[in-house]
């Protein structure tokens, strides 16, 4: 076949270091417009960015010529020196990510998931809901390695 074809959705999670509260609802807007940036410079197609004061979701269509590990490190240093510009100068995201392949037929529902963050911590800790994907997702995680 003489063309390459993907169409890879990825439902990429992590956090502020040591979950730290550092994404205010202001801040929060601003970059998730800043992630969705970030996507569309290294050629991946933002879908929907989303999270709370102590973590982000960002799903996207992987870029074919990009590595998982090279768009976290794009996403995550690029934020977070535009972070500390924005004055928030000990900034700095947890070591680790989790990342989730998304059928096309779950698409709309993952969405809706990540654009209702600010309902779904009302009532749910980001690390249960970070042991929820897990289990939903059958990868087994060693706790004293997940938080940073």
């Amino acid at each position: 076949m003489p063309q390459s074809l993907s169409n890879v959705i990825v439902h990429l999670v992590f956090s502020t270091k040591n979950r730290t509260e550092w994404l205010t609802p202001k801040i929060r807007d601003e970059l998730f417009a800043y992630l969705v940036g970030i996507l569309k410079d290294i050629g991946c197609t933002p879908v929907q960015v989303g999270g709370h004061v102590d973590h982000v979701h960002v799903l996207f269509a992987l870029a074919r010529t990009r590595s998982m590990a090279q768009v976290v490190e794009e996403v995550k240093t690029g934020s977070s020196k535009w972070l500390k510009t924005k004055g928030v100068s000990s900034f700095a995201w947890q070591v680790g990510y989790a990342v989730f392949s998304v059928s096309m037929t779950d698409v709309d529902s993952t969405v809706a998931y990540v654009r209702n963050q600010e309902e779904h911590h009302k009532v749910v800790s980001f690390i249960d809901e970070f042991r929820a994907l897990m289990k939903e997702a059958e990868i087994e995680i060693d706790e004293r390695y997940v938080w940073d």
